[in-house]
């Protein structure tokens, strides 16, 4: 399936194959807490997170992250309803809860689902620049202020 803009969404690798990430994005959902337990997952997302320019975890893509130990020191964020398993899977990190993402420079976290919107856009000016994200989150038709 090809998206806007030609983005396609089809996977044209496995994880077996595919080449290494620049930008590496672990989205959330209920399956996260199924595949925490999922060696081969656990251990391409160490690998690749760390070679990664940068890493953007989506609501409790974070568990993933703390699984895979990439959250050992850092500052980290998830859904609501995922924080406890956060907590228990990164006891070295500083959980933050009230905020809606968290940028630790290579790794950014966000807490629920909307909150990876801001985190997205976060990324887009960290990246590109703050007058691109505000193009992009003013195409989106949402309403986005950069962090200070």
């Amino acid at each position: 399936m090809i998206a806007r803009n030609d983005l396609s969404i089809n996977p044209a690798y496995t994880i077996t194959d595919c080449p290494r990430p620049d930008i590496l994005v672990v989205p959330g959902g209920l399956g996260t807490r199924k595949e925490m337990d999922n060696p081969v997952l656990r251990e391409w997302i160490e690998d690749h997170a760390k070679e990664a320019e940068l890493t953007l975890s989506i609501c409790t893509g974070a568990l993933l992250l703390a699984k895979a130990g990439v959250l050992e020191g850092l500052s980290a964020t998830t859904h609501h309803d995922g924080m406890e398993l956060l907590k228990q899977g990164a006891p070295n990190a500083t959980i933050e809860e009230e905020k809606r993402f968290v940028d630790n420079d290579r790794i950014v976290l966000s807490a629920g689902i909307s909150a990876g919107i801001d985190a997205s856009l976060h990324v887009v000016a960290k990246l590109l620049g703050t007058e691109q994200a505000l193009k992009t989150a003013q195409y989106m038709e949402y309403e986005w202020e950069p962090a200070l």
